[in-house]
């Protein structure tokens, strides 16, 4: 049962926040990176190694029942946080970086020299890269959807760029330099009519509204659990079962195996199949307690603050002289990349930290969306339900600050 909790309520279970940074209250605008980890999260990965630390699903003892069952049971909460039909379509990965590697490699028997692979102009690398490996590989192209110059993907493109060569269509939930929700139920309906598959990048989505794959119909999704206030290391692959038992295993070794002769090795059911070797245990517990969290509490409500935040964000930015922000969708979760005159976005960053505030600048692994867009790079402040509208205060006090001494 979801609860509302007020955000000083929220703040007090992240105990990072509650410290200085030279000699200043740390104000962390540096969630689209990574998020804060939760008490409760932390404590659960804890327990597990004081209590339950053993390996799973092969243990004849207390102890490796007690992991198995932490282990599985998170594979299941996964399963309800995306609206998955199946258990089976759950792949733990570790992270969206290796689910996009995984996907892209088990595909590649499915296409031809000559076959057309579609990515948005606003992807991270991770869902760039693994394309351009596998179309050199196979001798594919890849083509690119567009995007419009506030930042939103042009999907009327779809029409011309998706032809009978069209086989895959891999695309980002929201992009993690514009924040722009991408309407990806509409995107996978129009590759869905030409028989394409799509693979949809959710890690800047998942930590702001919730997902449903069944509803958007897509045929894999991704996340991190590092972006959901889960820890580091562990990630989820959401594929249709279909296409997960065609797809070959991703790696060779234990756990993936349903028996193994020098004659030759059969492989293991789903999800198995593609997790070999000991899994990241104690970081699936993490991701349990992270989904706990979060069901725990009133995610409209988190939602509608964080815009509140973004909303304040940006008119304040009017009063900042040369500010220029990168981005300017009318459908956008809480990130505001920008620009001020006469200052390199790496300068904004260091200045900002002296006073406390942390931010991100470069190009946040999308350097194509930034030479699209004629910049080097951002500096990108990214807010999450455990910011305040005192802290986002102090952040334009301090970018007015840095303005002045530049002037």
């Amino acid at each position: 049962m979801s609860t509302q909790r007020s955000v000083s309520e929220l703040r007090q279970d992240f105990k990072i926040l509650d410290q200085e940074i030279n000699g200043k209250p740390l104000i962390y605008f540096d969630s689209a990176a990574s998020t804060q980890k939760p008490e409760q999260v932390v404590e659960a990965m804890r327990a597990y190694y004081y209590n339950d630390n053993a390996n799973v699903h092969r243990g004849a003892h207390t102890l490796g029942d007690r992991a198995t069952s932490g282990f599985e049971g998170a594979r299941d909460k996964v399963v309800h946080f995306l609206n998955a039909a199946s258990r089976k379509e759950i792949i733990w990965t570790k992270g969206t970086t290796e689910a996009m590697n995984l996907v892209a490699n088990g595909l590649a028997p499915r296409l031809n020299k000559g076959d057309e692979i579609i990515v948005s102009r606003m992807e991270h690398h991770a869902n760039i890269v693994p394309w351009q490996m596998l179309a050199e590989r196979i001798g594919a192209v890849v083509k690119v959807l567009d995007v419009s110059e506030n930042g939103d993907i042009l999907v009327e493109q779809l029409d011309t760029l998706i032809t009978a060569k069209t086989k895959i269509l891999a695309c980002t939930h929201v992009s993690n330099v514009l924040g722009t929700i991408i309407p990806i139920k509409e995107i996978v309906a129009r590759a869905k009519a030409n028989n394409v598959i799509t693979v949809i990048d959710g890690a800047q989505a998942t930590p702001h509204f919730k997902v449903d794959v069944q509803a958007l119909d897509c045929d894999f999704y991704a996340f991190s659990a590092h972006k959901i206030f889960g820890p580091t290391g562990i990630g989820v692959l959401y594929g249709k079962e279909a296409l997960l038992e065609e797809m070959p295993p991703y790696q060779g070794g234990g756990e993936m195996i349903e028996r193994v002769s020098f004659e030759g090795t059969t492989f293991n059911q789903l999800p198995y199949k593609f997790e070999a070797g000991t899994p990241p245990i104690s970081q699936a517990v993490g991701v349990g307690a992270a989904l706990d969290y979060l069901n725990s509490a009133d995610r409209k409500a988190m939602e509608a603050h964080e815009q509140a935040l973004l909303t304040q964000a940006i008119e304040l930015s009017k009063g900042i002289p040369g500010m220029r922000l990168i981005g300017e969708s009318s459908n956008k979760v809480a990130v505001m990349s920008f620009l001020i005159e006469g200052l390199h976005p790496s300068d904004i960053g260091t200045l900002l930290d002296q006073q406390g505030i942390g931010i991100r600048t470069g190009h946040h692994c999308a350097m194509p969306l930034m030479e699209y867009l004629g910049v080097p790079g951002t500096a990108r402040a990214s807010f999450a339900f455990y910011n305040t509208a005192e802290e986002v205060e102090r952040l334009f006090e301090a970018l007015a600050k840095i303005q002045r001494m530049f002037t």
